[in-house]
C-alpha cells in the first residue's frame, strides 16, 4: 500500500479500517507503517479516503507475500487458489488426506487480526518438524519450505508479516501429547497468537479422543468442529485404509 501524503486530508476515515494498526494519526495527519501493513487491501476497498489518497503500489518479491496470504483475492502459485490454505480435511472423503490411526493438525497463526511475521511461523513449523509430522505437501507455506524435514522457510520470507497462514500437517495419534507439548513451549517464542484444529477418522467404531482427553493436554477447548460426511466417492482400497470410514 501507498498513501500520498499530498493528497491525504488527514481525516482519519481509514484509520478504523485497517485490521492490524498499520494506519495511525499522529499530529493531525494519517501515516501509514508499512512493517505492519500485511498488504490486505481493506483500507483501499472501503473506498473511504475522499481523496483517494490511499492507492494500491506494485508489490515485487517478496513483500508480495503479505498480499498472497492476506488479501481474500490474492492467489497462492502453490495452489492457483485464493485464501491462505487449502480445504484441509473438508474434502477428506476424497483426498483421504488424513486416514484412520492418523491426525490432521492446522495451525492457524496470526488469526483474527493479530498477524504473525513469517519468522514466528517458521518456529512453529520447526518445532513440528522435530515431532516427525508430514507437512501437507499442496499448502502455501509448505510450498516456501527449503526443507520440509527441519521445517525450514526461505530466508527471504522471514521479514513479512502476514495477517495469518496455515500450517496443515499429519502425524500419527499417538504423537498428539508430544505435539500439545511442543506448541505450548512455542507458544511462549513467538509474538503472535494461534490456534489449533485437530481431524480425525474415527473408523467403523466412531473411535475420537474425547474434549477431556484434549483439555488434558493443556488445551482450551472449542465447543465447534466440522465434520466430513463422506459423500464423496470413495474407493475401496481408500474405505480400507481409512478403517472404513473417512469421517
Amino acid at each position: 500500500m501507498k498513501l500520498d501524503k499530498d493528497l491525504c486530508a488527514g481525516c482519519g476515515a481509514c484509520v478504523l479500517y485497517c485490521p492490524v494498526g498499520a494506519l495511525s494519526e499522529q499530529d493531525g495527519v494519517v501515516v501509514l507503517d508499512l512493517d505492519k501493513c500485511v498488504e490486505c487491501h481493506v483500507c483501499l476497498r472501503s473506498e473511504v479516503c475522499p481523496t483517494g489518497a490511499l492507492q494500491q503500489d506494485e508489490l515485487s518479491w517478496p513483500r508480495v507475500i503479505r498480499s498472497m496470504f492476506s488479501d481474500p483475492f490474492g492467489k497462492h502459485p502453490s495452489t492457483q487458489h485464493m485464501g491462505r490454505g487449502t480445504e484441509e480435511v473438508k474434502t477428506n472423503d476424497v483426498t483421504n488426506l488424513v486416514t484412520y490411526g492418523n491426525v490432521g493438525i492446522a495451525i492457524e497463526p496470526g488469526r483474527p487480526g493479530v498477524s504473525a511475521s513469517m519468522r514466528d511461523i517458521e518456529k512453529i513449523t520447526m518445532v513440528l518438524a522435530k515431532v516427525g509430522v508430514e507437512f501437507a505437501p499442496k499448502t502455501p507455506i509448505t510450498s516456501l519450505m527449503t526443507d520440509k524435514t527441519t521445517g525450514k522457510l526461505r530466508d527471504d520470507i522471514l521479514g513479512e508479516r502476514v495477517l495469518s497462514a496455515i500450517v496443515e500437517c499429519v502425524a500419527p495419534r499417538e504423537k498428539i501429547p508430544e505435539i500439545a507439548k511442543a506448541l505450548r513451549e512455542v507458544s511462549k517464542e513467538v509474538d503472535t497468537v494461534f490456534s489449533v484444529a485437530m481431524f480425525m477418522a474415527g473408523g467403523p467404531a466412531g473411535d475420537f479422543p474425547t474434549l477431556d482427553y484434549f483439555r488434558a493436554l493443556g488445551f482450551d477447548v472449542s465447543p465447534w468442529g466440522k465434520t466430513n460426511l463422506g459423500l464423496g466417492r470413495v474407493t475401496i482400497n481408500q474405505k480400507a485404509r481409512n478403517g472404513g470410514q473417512t469421517r
